[in-house]
């Protein structure tokens, strides 16, 4: 058991045992310290939604086009992936508690700064791409910390479902906060949202300053330079096991994600049927179905087969999307969607379990950084991809292709290191 964990787990709220074999697995909540980094995860969760919302409507309102608005989500891009990368070298150097409290302050603060561009109506294209940059700069060295520190907090045998509860919660949020701001636009005004996100991440930085400090186990903290990111780059070089649970989400994001295909699909695919519905449709499935993936978790969460796990989840997210690429009927795609989202939970849950378990504490958030950097990457890698094949090959069929093209390469890959296939979590 780690640490803290053993120290402040409270006896007498596991859930039984045959609860968890099916619903699920509440135990990481025991301990206080978790509980409270899972508290802030569901108020942040629910709150950067909203301004998820609010950035790209702002845009579309101000402009009256969808190319600034993907222009925005393009900006955060490199930021992204500089500061994860550079902020998982420092989560690995400093105490993570104080490094969440910086990175938490500075999202609310600019937060804060959205508010009040909205509420004074600035009006500004370049202003916006500013903020947007700075937002997932801030975002990009918070999530390797947040990550990074969950195996402080647990036992190493229930990572996988710690991992679970955090995935659950962040789905929950995805289908949640987009609903609860298009409810609240049209009462109280798009600005508020911003507004009520930095009100949001206000009390999950009380949460996460109740969290036991998480300096380096060496006791020693550091700045981090340049040579840490390389470290962290040749260390997951030299393990194997590490670079398969990455290049399994790459394989599954680049070649299966179809998301930048739903608008043409929905005003396409489905005759007879409203295109803003069955768009509306498409884009809540996969989130749906991750959300009920995290609730019967206890059927999967206490599997020790990781490797195995890992690889039978990504084959099972092509097969549903090589389904849903393929199918002519609106319910019978979003049944397919939500097959492959509970595919997802799976492999997140495990990919996460092996990342937190196989690597260094000292290492850890190095790893994370590059987790977040291949996570954010790879859908947009696919929303390109996608759009290129859909010229010459249509848009179901680049779907339904890119679906098998996860199965051939995941089982290849599998086959390429059966070592990962053999690799088992750590036991109860």
């Amino acid at each position: 058991m780690s640490e803290v964990a053993e120290k402040q787990a409270e006896p007498g709220t596991a859930v039984p045992a045959q609860r968890r074999r099916f619903f699920m697995d509440t135990r990481p909540l025991r301990h206080r310290p978790y509980r409270r980094l899972w508290t802030s995860t569901i108020v942040t969760a629910l709150g950067s939604q909203l301004t998820a919302v609010a950035v790209p409507k702002q845009i579309y309102d101000m402009t009256g086009s969808s190319v600034w608005v993907g222009i925005a989500s393009i900006s955060g891009l490199a930021p992204l992936i500089v500061f994860a990368l550079w902020g998982g070298a420092i989560a690995d150097t400093v105490d993570r508690r104080r490094m969440l409290l910086f990175t938490n302050s500075g999202i609310a603060l600019l937060c804060v700064v959205f508010w009040l561009q909205a509420a004074l109506d600035v009006r500004s294209i370049p202003l916006l791409l500013v903020l947007v940059a700075v937002q997932q700069a801030l975002f990009g060295m918070n999530m390797p910390a947040r990550t990074a520190s969950v195996a402080r907090l647990v036992p190493a045998a229930e990572l996988p479902a710690a991992g679970a509860l955090n995935s659950t919660v962040m789905q929950g949020g995805q289908i949640v906060g987009p609903m609860l701001a298009g409810a609240l636009i049209p009462l109280l005004g798009l600005p508020l949202l911003y507004l009520f996100d930095a009100i949001a991440l206000c009390a999950a930085l009380y949460a996460v300053w109740r969290l036991p400090s998480l300096p380096p186990l060496s006791g020693v903290a550091r700045r981090a330079g340049l040579t840490d990111i390389l470290d962290g780059f040749r260390y997951l070089a030299t393990h194997r096991l590490l670079m398969v649970s990455m290049a399994a989400d790459v394989i599954a994001m680049v070649f299966g994600m179809p998301r930048a295909l739903f608008p043409q699909l929905a005003d396409t695919a489905f005759p007879g049927v409203d295109e803003n519905f069955a768009l509306g449709l498409l884009y809540a499935a996969i989130p749906i179905g991750a959300l009920l993936g995290g609730l019967l978790s206890g059927t999967f969460s206490h599997v020790r087969r990781h490797g195995l796990m890992l690889v039978i989840a990504v084959c099972a997210w092509g097969a549903a999307i090589a389904g849903f690429g393929m199918s002519s009927s609106l319910w019978l795609a979003v049944v397919f969607l939500g097959i492959a989202g509970v595919a997802d939970m799976v492999s997140m849950v495990f990919r996460g379990a092996i990342l937190q378990a196989a690597a260094t504490d000292e290492m850890r958030g190095r790893m994370q950084g590059v987790h977040t950097v291949v996570v954010a990457g790879g859908p947009r890698l696919a929303d390109l991809l996608h759009g290129v094949a859909v010229p010459v090959a249509g848009a179901s069929a680049a779907v339904a292709g890119g679906g098998v093209l996860v199965i051939v390469a995941m089982t290849a890959l599998a086959l390429a290191v059966p070592a990962f296939l053999r690799y088992r979590g750590p036991a109860r």
